[in-house]
């Protein structure tokens, strides 16, 4: 039988990406974003008999239970939920607007909470159902001048393990993206370069990031996934020697 993946976030970067790579592998798309024409033009270029496309506000959890319904209806099973959507605001904390902060908050949040409760029957009636969600280095170690960003990816990462603790007795496996800065309009569109992103530089195209989805779909274990040598190392650090990694972060924000 045809597998399936649900992709929010899918009009551009990593959710274009990824809906691409697995499109290629001849699995069934469902593509969704606030942007119903980018969607709409990706469907197209998939093929509309392989796909399905709508509008999505992750925010709004009626709307997203109306999209897992369509894709029922499309495809009739849910191996893959790529809760991809995201926000991303740099600058110093004071600097933002509370709303800005707090939208962003929302979005890398609430979108990944709700695609699991408006997914989760349809994923219980797939067979070796998984649910990606999309990290970040930077919940490794808090960092400067992308706190809030930072903090929402921190969340994500704890949902996800508690998460894969409880649905895994079920048969579903829950894992996460946790990739530095990636070559997308989200991280080259930013007005203001924190240091980390001067430092570190932008190493990860949307495509080396949609293998690791594929990488993280298709194995047997794991929870996180990160595509890069260096950011593994600091991770490791970070659990063994936490002053340590402080340290290094402040040193990569060039405080």
């Amino acid at each position: 039988m045809q597998k399936s993946i649900f992709v929010t976030g899918a009009a551009s970067g990593i959710g274009r990406a990824t809906a691409l790579r697995f499109a290629r592998e001849g699995w069934f798309v469902g593509l969704y974003d606030v942007n119903e024409a980018g969607v709409a033009e990706l469907r197209r270029e998939i093929g509309e008999s392989k796909a399905v496309a709508g509008r999505l506000d992750v925010c709004n959890l009626d709307e997203f239970r109306a999209r897992v319904a369509d894709f029922d209806r499309a495809c009739g099973r849910m191996d893959v939920l790529f809760n991809n959507a995201g926000l991303l605001h740099m600058g110093k904390f004071d600097e933002i607007a509370p709303e800005t902060a707090l939208r962003m908050m929302h979005v890398n949040m609430d979108g990944v909470v709700n695609g699991c409760y408006a997914a989760l029957p349809l994923l219980r009636r797939t067979t070796g159902a998984v649910i990606l969600n999309m990290s970040s280095a930077s919940a490794i170690y808090g960092i400067p001048e992308l706190a809030c960003y930072s903090a929402s990816k921190f969340f994500v990462r704890g949902f996800t393990e508690a998460l894969d603790l409880e649905l895994g007795r079920e048969g579903i496996r829950v894992a996460d993206l946790m990739p530095s800065y990636v070559a997308t309009p989200m991280v080259t569109g930013q007005t203001y370069q924190a240091g980390t992103l001067k430092t570190m530089g932008v190493k990860l195209t949307a495509e080396k990031v949609a293998e690791q989805a594929w990488r993280a779909a298709n194995a047997r274990r794991g929870t996180h996934f990160i595509p890069q040598t260096d950011v593994k190392i600091l991770r490791r650090v970070a659990g063994l020697l936490p002053e340590v990694a402080r340290v290094a972060t402040r040193k990569l924000s060039k405080l």
